[in-house]
Parts: structure tokens; C-alpha cells; sequence
């Protein structure tokens, strides 16, 4: 029976060291695949990061650039006025010298 109870105690130590060594495995394989995404989310941090600072420069050159939109509309307005003007004085002085 001694015998019998250390075989058997035997059994259960290798099939436990079995089971241990899947469980190594199997976790060894979760800490790689953990690494992996844990790689991969940096990456994307930094890609996230990088596109928010481009996001920053795009708006401020969209800024400037509808300032200086603003800018020429309004020349272009004070333009369009002066011709305006121009063109009422130039008739001022034709119509009197047509009329002699």
C-alpha cells in the first residue's frame, strides 16, 4: 500500500508540474501578446500626439489665412469704392464739355 500511495503521489506531482508548465506557457503568451499591444498603443499615442500639434498649426494658418482673406475684401471693397468715385467725377467733367 506504501508503495501504491507513493506511485500515486508521484503521478499527481508530474500531471500538476504538466498543468504548470501550460499554465507558464499560456501566461508567457498573454505577457508577449500584452507587450505587443502595449508597443503598439505607443505608437499610436505618439501618432495621436503628432496629429494633434499638426492640428494646431493647420487651424493657425486657417486663422491667418481668413484674416488675410478679410484683408483683401476689404481692400477690394475700398477699390471698388475709389472706382466708383472715379468714375462719377470723370462723368462730372465729361458732361459739362459735352454740353458746350
Amino acid at each position: 500500500g506504501h508503495e501504491q500511495l507513493l506511485k500515486m503521489m508521484e503521478e499527481r506531482m508530474m500531471d500538476v508540474e504538466q498543468k504548470l508548465r501550460l499554465v507558464k506557457r499560456l501566461l508567457q503568451d498573454k505577457v508577449n501578446q500584452l507587450k505587443e499591444q502595449l508597443s503598439k498603443n505607443t505608437k499610436a499615442d505618439a501618432m495621436v500626439k503628432d496629429l494633434y500639434v499638426e492640428n494646431a498649426q493647420l487651424l493657425k494658418a486657417l486663422e491667418v489665412t481668413e484674416q488675410r482673406q478679410k484683408s483683401a475684401e476689404r481692400r477690394n471693397y475700398l477699390l471698388e469704392e475709389k472706382i466708383a468715385n472715379l468714375n462719377r467725377i470723370v462723368r462730372n467733367l465729361a458732361s459739362p464739355s459735352f454740353s458746350s
